[in-house]
């Protein structure tokens, strides 16, 4: 541990703390554009000048301590970066200084000098650091008066990033980025001077599946997203912080949302997950929740059509059936997208109808070695640990495809899946005496289903899911489901009741509370417990075994029509 004096007190460091992450833990912020934690300091945009010292020798070449005991410092003539620096035994550091006050009035007139100014039609007002650095360090009044250099706007650097260059102020956070952590060398610099522009190399674009981590790190309005681009001022958004679904990496996100409308997903810091970044698959997959084919209200077959329905008596409906068929007529495919709750309940479901075979099916796409998981599915180890799966996932599908094909199978409950995209064909379907489907977006199955329950999206609803690696995580609700879909927990419970099934269950927290009084790893837990950074609670491996169902094997090429993130 290193003694460091920061602003006149001293405190202690371990080695390798930089200077700016050392007056950040002390409780001083040093304002900053080109340094970013995640990557390497370059030291460009000279925001983070400060006052810098060390401890005066003696004649013996030993500090020379001061009335209090410690060393007197003897401070560098020029101002000097702090977030390309470690600590050092006895250095000294002032960060509001004179001298650091005009540094930073100094470089903020520089960086106004040739910027267009136009923060009322920008897409970063609202969170871009530029104008809140110009309004805590710059100064009121401009004395440069010659024309600003113009540069090129709306230039597409990908196809999800859209380059406003004449209010890049050069610090080249994005190029790191795409070196140090998307290992993509797309973008650099040309030109010198006041005509530098941020540019693709060329015969390159900027289309590796992080590039919307740049629009996250650009400290002001120059890189954006596309697909955001002048949707919604940031903020009217209301932010919930939760997770991808995407896949089993479970990133830690944060969704911006108005009117029950989600506008965007950002990643949330987590170390233990996502570290500051988020693939652009997971992040953009969420326009289905608004799809023209999403379930609004429950349905029930009545002679040769579907009609709608109140819950009660779809839920009555979905229960009468069931009952009548209860045993090895029965079979359940549930998901790896359901949370916990819903899996805990699904158990519950089992445990009445006794069904012959209960499976999951797997989904897999292909990974990467930054976020991107092969196991498109947000929760197969959650899958696994609840439903107590005797084999891998999908290891009984073929026999209750089988079993629906020979009329073994009497009655299907599919929860959150489309049968016909692991091999039974519609018209065996159709010869199911009970089809009852749980879903969000009509599909084949629920066109033929004698019961369809709409259910709720991931950015709908509550709960808890297990990502590849075991960390159990936060699901929270950041709009309403549309219409007269309900929240999946609560559809499961009521058809639990109708079942003859527990009672007692009035809120997720009770399901969650039923749930970790059973099985061990959620012993002692709560949802609130789990924290916006989640638990660990099982040792797995990275990625879940491929799947054993051939037929099964690439799910996620079959769904094309059909988004993974649920």
């Amino acid at each position: 541990m290193f003694n460091v004096q920061i602003d006149g007190v001293w405190h202690q460091f371990p080695k390798g703390t930089r200077v700016i992450e050392a007056c950040a833990q002390a409780g001083v912020y040093v304002p900053r554009y080109c340094y970013h934690k995640k990557l390497s300091s370059p030291g460009n945009c000279r925001m983070c000048l400060i006052e810098m010292g060390m401890p005066r020798m003696g004649p013996d070449r030993k500090p020379e301590l001061g009335a209090d005991g410690k060393p007197v410092i003897n401070w560098m003539p020029r101002p000097q970066i702090c977030c390309a620096q470690d600590v050092a035994e006895g250095m000294g550091v002032r960060t509001n200084s004179p001298l650091a006050q005009e540094c930073r009035r100094g470089v903020m007139e520089f960086l106004l000098i040739n910027h267009p100014l136009d923060c009322p039609i920008c897409d970063q007002a609202g969170e871009c650091e530029l104008q809140e650095f110009s309004v805590e360090y710059g100064a009121a009044g401009s004395r440069f008066l010659e024309n600003k250099v113009k540069k090129p706007k709306a230039v597409q650097l990908g196809p999800r990033v859209t380059l406003d260059d004449e209010r890049c102020i050069l610090c080249s956070r994005c190029i790191r980025f795409c070196n140090e952590i998307a290992h993509d060398d797309v973008l650099g610099f040309v030109d010198r001077g006041s005509h530098t522009v941020l540019t693709a190399h060329p015969g390159k674009r900027l289309d590796n599946n992080y590039s919307l981590n740049t629009v996250d790190i650009c400290p002001v309005g120059a890189l954006t997203s596309t697909d955001f681009r002048f949707k919604m001022r940031v903020w009217f958004l209301k932010e919930t912080k939760s997770i991808c679904t995407s896949c089993a990496t479970g990133c830690n996100t944060i969704i911006g949302t108005r009117e029950d409308i989600v506008y965007r997903q950002t990643p949330r810091e987590n170390d233990h997950v996502n570290s500051s970044w988020m693939c652009d698959y997971g992040r953009l997959n969420f326009k289905y929740l608004e799809a023209e084919n999403r379930l609004l209200e429950p349905q029930v077959l009545s002679g040769n059509q579907l009609v709608p329905s109140d819950w009660k008596s779809a839920i009555a409906q979905a229960a009468f059936q069931l009952r009548q068929l209860f045993g090895g007529n029965v079979a359940i495919i549930a998901s790896g997208r359901m949370t916990n709750e819903e899996l805990w309940l699904t158990r519950k479901i089992a445990d009445v109808l006794d069904p012959r075979y209960i499976d999951i099916v797997p989904r897999f796409g292909e990974g990467d070695d930054i976020l991107l998981c092969e196991d498109r599915n947000p929760n197969a180890n959650g899958a696994r640990l609840i439903l107590n799966l005797a084999a891998e996932s999908g290891a009984t599908l073929n026999a209750i495809a089988d079993g629906v094909k020979s009329g073994e199978i009497r009655a299907l409950v599919v929860l959150s899946e489309d049968p016909t995209k692991f091999g039974i064909p519609i018209e065996q379907l159709t010869n199911l005496s009970s089809l009852v489907v749980l879903d969000i977006l009509s599909n084949a199955a629920t066109e033929h289903a004698t019961v369809v329950l709409p259910a709720s999206g991931f950015a709908e609803k509550r709960g808890s899911m297990i990502n590849g690696e075991g960390r159990l995580q936060r699901l929270n609700r950041a709009v309403r489901p549309p219409g007269n879909a309900r929240d999946d927990w609560e559809i499961l419970r009521d058809l639990l009741l109708a079942l003859g099934g527990s009672n007692g269950l009035y809120s997720i927290e009770d399901v969650f509370r039923q749930m970790s009084a059973e099985i061990p790893e959620f012993a002692k837990l709560s949802l609130s417990k789990i924290g916006d950074l989640g638990i660990h609670i099982m040792d797995v491996r990275e990625s879940p075994p491929p799947p054993v169902d051939p037929k099964a094997k690439d799910i996620e090429t079959a769904e094309k029509k059909r988004p993974s993130g649920r």
